[in-house]
């Protein structure tokens, strides 16, 4: 079991997700991903649940959801609205000095661009330094590991790294290994956590329905692979809503009911009538086998979002992206008014900004 240690004395702390990383193999980039083997994760006993070592309580790390206090969660989503506020203006964004002569790193071992791009704009709009790090075109390549990579940026005096990587447990190892005054933010590990994606989920939704206490939220698609359902997962329930998983029995995680809290449903049109939101989840093919469905056209059938299907029911939709159009869902329902997936990406930005302003509060 991972932990929460503060120290009452003090007021920073360390939030870890639900595994120690004790990692065997993540010496260079090509090591780290023959460790992925999320596909065949048994989600009734966590690979990473060992004893953790002792906590640092003078860190300051945003690893996962599972185990943050719902008090911070709120606190983030809370103070992203001022950041989110002046990114709805029409005229030119205030120069912010909040993070003047800090500097991050951003080290993506995965494609991205909403994440990447969002968390670079929002180093840049609240007064930071950032160089992001592409893993193609650097040491890693010639041999060198994960690690001694994040030592030389630490040495060049970064003050935070986030990080994705398609390995479970690199934010935690990388925390584990570098002092205190080095944050570690994970930008997504595996098919583990996606910890900032479930905050500005939970805040776009916040600000369509008002409040998430007693609200129905269904979460449809690729459960299995995907780690923004589990940080959704472990974030709506802290905040009061009701979660329902919706997909084929191949795509959900084992025992779902038992280990999340959650209930699962393998019929969407069941749970059409009273969701107030849906979240679609694109087949992430990348981090499966063969078989796990017929076809995509299959699984639109049974799973994708039309207007047809959706008659006179008016949930809002989210989407975290990228969005496969005409399989989780159709490009009328994408583009119409109940829709919130640019709000998702505008809302990006500004918890972003709140969470790296949140790491370097003193």
């Amino acid at each position: 079991m991972s932990s929460l240690t503060t120290d009452p004395n003090k007021t920073t702390s360390r939030i870890t997700g639900s595994h120690t990383a004790e990692i065997p193999s993540l010496g260079t980039a090509k090591d780290a991903s023959r460790s992925n083997r999320s596909s065949e994760i048994d989600h009734t006993h966590n690979p990473f649940s060992a004893v953790p070592k002792a906590v640092d309580t003078n860190r300051r790390d945003l690893i996962g959801i599972e185990h943050m206090p719902v008090e911070l969660i709120r606190s983030l989503i809370e103070r992203s609205n001022d950041h989110f506020a002046k990114l709805l203006t029409k005229t030119p964004l205030p120069a912010e000095s909040l993070l003047k002569g800090r500097t991050v790193a951003n080290l993506f071992f995965e494609s991205s661009t909403r994440t990447r791009t969002s968390f670079e704009l929002a180093e840049k709009r609240i007064g930071a330094d950032y160089t992001s790090l592409t893993p193609a075109v650097s040491s890693l390549t010639k041999g060198e590991s994960m690690l001694d990579t994040v030592r030389v940026l630490e040495a060049m005096k970064m003050d935070a790294i986030v990080v994705r990587h398609s390995s479970m447990g690199v934010p935690q190892f990388l925390a584990e290994r570098l002092p205190a005054h080095v944050h570690v933010i994970n930008a997504g590990d595996g098919a583990h956590e996606h910890p900032t994606q479930a905050l500005l989920d939970g805040a776009t939704m916040i600000e369509a329905l008002g409040t998430l206490e007693g609200k129905h939220l269904a979460i449809v698609g690729d459960i299995r692979h995907s780690r923004v359902a589990r940080s959704n997962m472990w974030l709506m329930k802290k905040l009061g809503a009701r979660v329902t998983l919706v997909g084929p029995e191949t795509l959900m995680p084992r025992n779902a009911a038992e280990v999340f809290g959650v209930e699962v449903q393998d019929s969407l049109d069941d749970v059409l009538g009273n969701a107030d939101a849906i979240m679609l989840l694109r087949i992430q093919l990348e981090r499966q086998g063969s078989g796990l469905f017929p076809t995509l056209e299959e699984f639109h059938h049974r799973y994708g979002i039309t207007k047809a299907r959706l008659g006179r029911n008016q949930p809002f939709i989210l989407h975290p992206g990228p969005v496969n159009y005409g399989v989780e869902i159709s490009s009328e329902v994408a583009d119409s008014e109940r829709s919130l997936i640019l709000r998702q990406v505008k809302r990006g930005v500004a918890v972003r900004m709140a969470v790296l302003e949140w790491v370097f509060e003193k």
